[in-house]
């Protein structure tokens, strides 16, 4: 947990935050800007966040206020862990829970061995597709807007690099696991990738990021804890004029 009470918002801070479930990326950094704006009396502020998690995904978010916005490509470009659940035996067009399922699969037939052995096809550099559920721009245009109006898109495979796939436990339908990653790597495409190797389905049924670089989530703040504290910088400036 940081300790840290008296930021400079306007020099530069690094931030790290706990998103909360259903919230977006831009969400968290709107809350925190209006709290530093009415809280701190600051007209204007530089404030962004160095990598997008999806709403229903929870963790680190790594934001930087004032000369550090300078720094968040360096911190995007930062290796990426995340742990959580795949489900066996439905997907959804979204490779997470945000769309409804659209197809159910036997899911039986697949034993802990399987798993084990389509994680490590999965690791190393790979090529992947992207979800059209994404925020990838084609166009002019974030593919999820074109997937949302039902428009066909097919999107590129990228290249990317899965330092480590480690099933952490099988309990059917649920793989638990943890990813180190590279880069613009979507959990939710492996979600996808790994059930066409298991002859199956899958969806990320849940998902944490751990650590971005040598940030993790274990030294972040929750959004509410640090919301308390620019307030209470806020008071004590108040009550020193």
């Amino acid at each position: 947990m940081q300790t840290k009470y008296n930021f400079d918002f306007i020099s530069g801070e690094t931030l790290l935050v706990n998103k909360p479930f259903s919230w977006t990326s831009f969400d968290v950094v709107n809350k925190v800007r209006s709290a530093i704006k009415i809280h701190l009396n600051i007209s204007r502020i530089r404030i962004g966040h160095a990598g997008t998690l999806d709403p229903l995904a929870t963790g680190l978010l790594v934001l930087c206020t004032g000369k550090f916005t300078k720094r968040i490509e360096s911190i995007q470009d930062l290796e990426k862990e995340y742990s959580g659940v795949f489900r066996l035996g439905s997907t959804t067009p979204s490779f997470d829970l945000e769309t409804d399922f659209d197809r159910e699969y036997q899911y039986e037939h697949i034993k802990l061995s399987d798993v084990e052995g389509a994680a490590q096809k999965l690791t190393g550099e790979i090529f992947q597709v992207p979800p059209v559920f994404s925020a990838i721009k084609v166009g002019g245009r974030r593919a999820y807007s074109y997937a949302r109006n039902d428009e066909e898109l097919q999107l590129k495979a990228r290249k990317v690099n899965i330092h480590s796939f480690r099933i952490e436990s099988f309990l059917p339908p649920d793989i638990k696991f943890r990813i180190v990653c590279s880069k613009g790597t979507y959990i939710r495409a492996i979600a996808r990738d790994l059930g066409v190797m298991l002859n199956t389905g899958a969806h990320l049924y849940s998902l944490h990021r751990d650590r971005i670089g040598d940030f993790t989530s274990e030294k972040a703040f929750n959004l509410d804890e640090l919301l308390d504290l620019i307030i209470k910088m806020g008071n004590n400036l108040k009550k020193e004029k």
